[in-house]
């Protein structure tokens, strides 16, 4: 443990940290021999007896790792402490997805339960066992790990917030290259702030020398240090090796390389010792005694000797029950160095033996190994296609996409692949695009479904329509177009009436699209067929979607009432289906927050979230619930919670969907909390990876055009607010009317803003005409519930006998309104309401209405609303704040930045009522440098209209 010992103390540390009861993460990286391994012995070692020590350790199987092999080691060394029972009754609901993980833990359970529910469940097992007492779970050799061992532990990083829970990780940095999956999981820690990330450095010429002298246990010959310091490069396990060699007194009899120094052990042994380490190389990281003893054709006796002798010269490390070479790159050395034949025999004997005894433990992904390290594809191709569904069965889909594509690249190399697999190869192709859609690889999937298409026959017309299908979910998922025509053409190949349930999840898929892309009437339509065509298979999961699609649509539609009927037969039909149970609650606190109900649509996205608790889905499914409850709750003005809940949301990695919606919600948030540079950098830095949702997805077209379109004007850009927020008026627009109001309504902010400002700037937009167009589409929508709000906002915005929005009728009608619906309006419709009390002239008026306006901004925390109210009392002299503060008018800004002579002038005529035009004119100047001049005067005095300039540039001399 030389030069390791701050190592030991931070992990320490750590450990004392846990007792807080909040969970800590140490990542430990470096290069081979190193000592991590070491380090967490001595660590481990020296832990208090009451504190719970998990291990795992990742298995190395060449290209395809095995399906969780480090979490079922953590969980059965778990199980040895506390018993299957007690594991078990932690896991609660997610008891059937721990089965599917730990099949000899089954008791008769048949539900398989989710993935979902497996990494909740293993969150859930570790939080309560680190309630009482100190746990710390190890995962060695991260650079071995599987895909769905990186995505749980990626979870439980994020999720488990409770517990003294200590997660140990270490990684050989060396073999993470660039492209290599832990290279991305580890920057994503990096970003952690409860994740200590570091790697063990090399000894220094000082630190060998203790090394030395402590293996030696004397002083070291200065020669024999000056040769293993210079050698060893300060690498611990190699100073290790070459002290073992104590036939090698000078530079002469040291090793030429690397490779003859992991050997240089291993060569010293009995021959029959050294065939043992051959065998035993092959069998991979640790290798149980019962499958050695399976392989090796000698007697038992001799295999004990072998072992023994080679445990006694430090090449083996005994275990409970198996072996494990000291260090992997002797390992791998050793099995570098056998012959092809040698080769071919041993991995054969290890996959028959794996065959022989693999009892109810999953090991066909070690099997395929093997026989493929054979090369017996005859064998290699079976195997394969056992260990694709044994991953697919626990719900490690990487893995089950990568053992498809070994089957595919398999498929020509045995007689009668067909007949083997028991599919076509359109159907492999099809399941293993389906794994790889799941575990998150969509370009690889969207690849190999192109694939089953190119290789698709008109002969197995239901075989292609799945196909389709499948490419529509997966550019779903990604968040692309183009899935409805793909849909459209599967549904065709597919007759009405057909067995089974393929036709009614075909129209389904479809018209959930086509209410996705705000094409209400079709997927009313649409969902009325699927749910015939469910009703006809028997599917209560699907009618029960069809019901809630086509709710969901009718409510979009204008026909609130039936489309709410139709939600509530949804929810009937659900009632017991974790797929539909929850999609129904998804959809429907999101319609009540549409109707501007907010309170109820809070209480059933908490409700939702109540579900996937029992349900044991809490962190993923949970999760989309949970952010339903954002928006409504920032309309109560509940902002701090609903900034946890997206905080909590994006920490969890949601869909690319809802990690969308949660952004523009804290985008919007950002803004009318007052960050105005902060909301407009974020969303300047992701508006390019949302493109593709925004094409695809109406109402996230139009959320993200209102976003867009609120920061333009905070930032003073009233003509791009306008370009963003006119996207109701394109020919691709399809009207959702819970989202057309609202943007409207700043719609209309941003032409009044353009007409107050500089009119003559805008000569490319027909101000006239686009505020009538937007008068005329917000009263199309008066039906809606919450039109009475937004309608009231767009007439005030353009009142005015000029257009501006500078009516204080008006603003008072539309305070009154804004009563019913987010609560930002109220103190927002007050500061607009002291703007035009300025403008007339209503000194007292103002001063009352900017009080009101601060007042509730502050007491909501809309430090947009507030900031720009104090502005404007500063610049009216008017006092803005609560009235137990004396009222008094304050003294002039001394840091206003006063005017220039020639802006003077411009002010005067400007007073007159001349229009840029006609001041260049006077001042034989450009009417654009006019414009320039009147722009730096407005902004000079903080003033948002010419009129209220003039009025304000009076005050300041009165």
């Amino acid at each position: 443990m030389v030069g390791r010992e701050g190592d030991l103390e931070r992990l320490r540390g750590l450990l004392e940290a846990v007792a807080d009861g909040v969970p800590r993460t140490a990542v430990i990286g470096g290069e081979a021999g190193i000592g991590k391994t070491r380090l967490l012995a001595e660590f481990t070692a020296s832990v208090p007896p009451e504190v719970l020590v998990l291990r795992g350790q990742s298995v190395d199987l060449g290209t395809v790792a095995a399906p969780y092999a480090p979490v079922k080691d953590v969980l059965r060394s778990l199980i040895a402490e506390v018993g299957a029972e007690a594991v078990m009754n932690a896991a609660g609901p997610g008891r059937p997805a721990l089965t599917a993980l730990l099949p000899e833990l089954a008791q008769g359970d048949t539900d398989a339960g989710s993935s979902a529910q497996l990494h909740e469940a293993v969150a859930v097992v570790l939080e309560r066992f680190s309630h009482d007492r100190s746990v710390v779970a190890v995962v060695e050799d991260l650079h071995w790990i599987d895909a769905a061992s990186l995505t749980l532990l990626r979870f439980l990083i994020r999720a488990v917030r409770r517990g003294r829970l200590l997660l140990v990780l270490t990684y050989r940095s060396d073999d993470v290259t660039r492209g290599h999956p832990v290279r991305g999981f580890l920057t994503e820690l990096d970003r952690g702030r409860a994740v200590d990330r570091w790697e063990l450095a090399r000894l220094t010429k000082a630190q060998v020398r203790r090394q030395v002298k402590a293996i030696l246990g004397g002083v070291p010959d200065p020669d024999l240090l000056a040769r293993t310091a210079a050698r060893s490069e300060g690498v611990p396990f190699f100073v290790e090796e070459l002290l073992g060699l104590d036939t090698c007194p000078t530079d002469d009899g040291l090793p030429d390389t690397l490779r003859d120094l992991l050997l240089a052990r291993y060569e010293r042994l009995e021959p029959g010792t050294q065939a043992v380490l051959r065998l035993l190389a092959a069998g991979g990281v640790r290798v149980p005694h019962e499958l050695i003893a399976a392989v090796h054709s000698g007697a038992a006796e001799d295999l004990d000797a072998a072992i023994r002798e080679a445990v006694f010269a430090s090449v083996l490390v005994a275990g409970d029950d198996d072996y494990a070479f000291r260090h992997a790159l002797v390992r791998e050395a050793i099995h570098a160095e056998l012959l092809p034949g040698e080769r071919g025999r041993f991995h054969a004997a290890y996959a028959e033996a794996l065959e022989r005894t693999a009892g109810s433990r999953r090991v066909a992904a070690e099997i395929s190994y093997h026989w493929m390290a054979a090369h017996v594809p005859e064998k290699a191709f079976p195997a394969t296609l056992a260990a694709r569904e044994e991953a697919r069965a626990a719900f490690a889909y990487a893995t089950a996409g990568q053992m498809g594509e070994r089957a595919l690249e398999l498929w020509d190399q045995v007689a009668e692949p067909e007949r083997v697999a028991g599919m076509n190869r359109l159907e492999l192709l099809g399941r293993t695009s389906s794994h790889l859609r799941n575990a998150g690889e969509n370009e690889r999937s969207l690849a190999l479904i192109d694939l089953a298409l190119a290789d698709g026959s008109p002969d197995r017309p239901l075989q292609y329509a799945r196909a389709l299908r499948d490419k529509a979910y997966y550019l779903g998922n990604a968040g692309r177009t183009g899935t409805v025509p793909l849909l459209e053409q599967a549904v065709a190949l597919v007759p009405p009436g057909s067995p089974g349930e393929l036709r009614a999840t075909m129209l389904t898929a479809l018209a959930g699209r086509l209410m996705i892309e705000g094409r209400a009437q079709e997927a009313i339509a649409m969902a009325t067929d699927a749910s015939t065509e469910a009703a006809a298979a028997g599917s209560d999961r699907y009618s029960s979607v069809a019901h809630n699609i086509a709710g969901v649509s009718m409510v979009h539609n204008g026909d609130v009432e039936g489309g709410l009927a139709e939600l509530e037969r949804a929810r009937v039909l659900g009632d017991g289906d974790r797929v539909a149970g929850l999609r129904y609650r998804v959809n429907i606190s999101d319609v009540h927050y549409l109707l501007g109900r907010y309170r109820s649509a809070v209480q059933l996205a908490e409700s939702g979230l109540a579900r996937a608790r029992e349900l044991g889905v809490e962190r993923i499914s949970g999760v989309i619930l949970a952010s339903n409850a954002v928006d409504p709750y920032y309309a109560l003005g509940e902002w701090d919670r609903a900034d946890a809940l997206i905080e909590r949301g994006l920490s969890l990695d949601p869909p690319f969907a809802f990690r969308v919606y949660l952004q523009r919600a804290r985008m919007w948030g950002m803004l009318w909390r007052g960050d105005v540079s902060g909301a407009a950098v974020m969303f300047r830095s992701l508006a390019p990876s949302i493109a593709s949702l925004v094409e695809a997805e109406m109402q996230t077209r139009l959320g993200i055009a209102r976003l867009a379109a609120e920061i333009a004007i905070a930032e003073g850009d009233d003509e791009r607010a306008w370009e963003e927020a006119s996207v109701v008026f394109r020919a691709e627009h399809r009207s959702l009317p819970g989202y057309d109001l609202p943007l409207l309504a700043v719609a209309a902010r941003a032409l009044a803003g353009i007409r107050r400002s500089n009119p003559e700037a805008a000569s490319s937009i027909d101000i006239d005409a686009a505020a009538s167009d937007v008068r005329g589409a917000s009263a199309d929508l008066a039906g809606w519930p919450t039109a009475p709000v937004w309608t009231a906002f767009v007439e005030a915005e353009l009142g005015g006998s000029a257009g501006t929005g500078l009516d204080p009728v008006l603003w008072r009608r539309a305070r009154t309104a804004a009563a019913g619906g987010p609560v930002h309006l109220g103190p927002y419709a007050s500061l607009r309401l002291a703007e035009a009390q300025i403008a007339a002239g209503d000194r007292v008026g103002a001063h009352e209405s900017l009080q009101a306006a601060v007042a509730d901004a502050d007491s909501i925390g809309i430090g947009l609303v507030g900031d720009q109210a104090r502005a404007v009392a500063r610049r009216a002299r008017v006092n803005a704040e609560p009235p137990s503060q004396p009222v008094s008018d304050p003294a002039p800004d001394a840091a206003a930045e006063p005017l220039t002579p020639r802006e003077q002038q411009v002010l005067e005529l400007v007073a007159r009522g001349l229009s840029n035009r006609e001041i260049g004119t006077e001042l034989f100047i450009s009417g654009k440098t006019a414009s320039v001049h009147v722009s730096a005067i407005l902004r000079k005095l903080g003033a948002s209209t010419r009129t209220e300039a003039v009025f304000l540039a009076g005050a300041a001399t009165r």
